[in-house]
């Protein structure tokens, strides 16, 4: 099923090309950014991002960094375009978005969705090898910036929640004439292509996600068969450090999520600087990821793109804020088990959230399930190839069926 794109000029190519002022604004700031006094932890890790690594990052956005280099890169590799969407209450929001078709019969539309700190970048890696490989399945994919993210128009009114993001990249979707499609997700890309199945189930024919955030273990009144699995036989020894990582997290890597998840005004003001946006995103690069070797220019890439994003970094915390405050009822539906979704789940043992697998077949018909020795949160950007070799296997094998639809 190929894209069939409106011919009214709605949908428009798009090239980054970040103003000069803009980047001499930057290394403007840059020059007169303060950092905290050296003392004895400075540079652990357990205290946050390392003073020493800090200073060595903005010094190299300031005097060394070739933005001009990676924005031709980012350009010539990923086909970018422009759109407006109507969301319903919010008016009209101009919407960036990657976009590469297989050229391959058959090929399954797929949504890639991103999360934060993450961007339309968690892309690149997995686009080439979804769209041109010659065996097993194919896909056209899609990849917007989120509004508040990127390129995509920030939101000014209050209540842009889980809801709108989801109806965003249907509507996205079907304007690329994408009347049915799959979706992959981690991070919010977890809960808002959960609920795109749960909103537009007619539409949305399978699922594969790659950060699992089941409410809790299985119920007996719902799940009776994976409720008597959950209590009587062990967790696997891949599960138990799960659970450890889990905690791990909730303990000593959650205090972002409730700061910009109750005052995301306030970090907004800290975020407006470089380096403080700088060290925010570098602590996430480093612990979510399992040992990356980040290169210096992939990091400057990254947080540049929030640095330039249209909106502004700080617009980029208010998911956090409105997922709590706004659509709560319509967002829960997310985490139902959606029994018309066909659903694949992938864990790495460096992500965030690791149920029990019991707990993720919770949310829907499992057709394929994997636990991996490696990988962390940013899978698509870290591990893409086993990503990619999940998802081609999902749909070769118990997403088969719909796979067919696209033939």
């Amino acid at each position: 099923m190929a894209a069939a794109a409106p011919s009214d000029g709605s949908i428009t190519p798009y090239k980054i090309d970040v103003p000069d002022a803009a980047i001499k604004s930057l290394k403007e700031k840059l020059a007169v950014s303060q950092v905290p006094s050296e003392v004895d932890f400075s540079n652990d890790w357990a205290y946050g991002s390392p003073r020493n690594d800090v200073l060595r990052l903005a010094k190299y956005w300031q005097d060394g960094f070739d933005w001009r280099a990676q924005e031709a890169a980012l350009n010539a590799s990923m086909p970018q375009f422009q759109t407006t969407v109507e969301v319903e209450s919010f008016g009209e929001l101009k919407i960036h978005f990657v976009h590469k078709e297989s050229v391959r019969a058959g090929s399954i539309p797929l949504l890639f969705c991103h999360g934060w700190p993450g961007h339309f970048l968690e892309v690149a890696k997995i686009l080439p090898l979804l769209t041109e490989n010659t065996k097993g399945p194919s896909f056209h994919v899609v990849a917007p910036s989120l509004p508040n993210f990127g390129f995509s128009d920030g939101v000014k009114q209050r209540g842009f929640s889980i809801p709108q993001y989801a109806q965003v990249c249907h509507k996205l979707m079907l304007k690329l004439g994408y009347n049915k499609y799959v979706t992959q997700g981690g991070d919010w890309g977890f809960i808002i292509t959960r609920l795109m199945g749960a909103l537009y189930p007619g539409h949305v024919l399978a699922s594969h996600i790659n950060f699992i955030r089941a409410r809790g273990p299985p119920q007996l009144t719902k799940n009776p068969l994976l409720y008597l699995q959950h209590k009587l036989l062990p967790l696997s020894a891949f599960e138990k450090r799960g659970r450890e990582r889990s905690q791990w997290f909730q303990n000593e890597g959650y205090g972002y999520n409730v700061e910009q998840g109750t005052r995301p005004s306030t970090i907004g003001f800290a975020l407006a600087d470089p380096v403080s946006l700088l060290a925010w995103i570098y602590e996430k690069l480093h612990d979510w990821t399992d040992d990356y070797p980040w290169a210096d220019d992939e990091i400057l890439t990254w947080v540049s793109i929030y640095q330039f994003s249209t909106a502004g970094a700080a617009a980029s915390a208010r998911i956090y804020y409105e997922s709590r405050h706004a659509g709560l009822d319509v967002t829960a539906k997310g985490f139902d088990y959606l029994a018309d979704t066909a659903l694949g789940t992938s864990y790495f043992p460096k992500d965030l959230s690791l149920p029990p697998f019991t707990w993720g077949r919770t949310l829907g018909p499992v057709v394929f399930e994997k636990a991996h020795d490696d990988g962390g949160h940013f899978a698509a950007y870290e591990r893409p190839d086993k990503l990619v070799e999940d998802i081609r296997t999902m749909f070769e094998g118990g997403a088969k069926y719909v796979a067919e639809q696209f033939t």
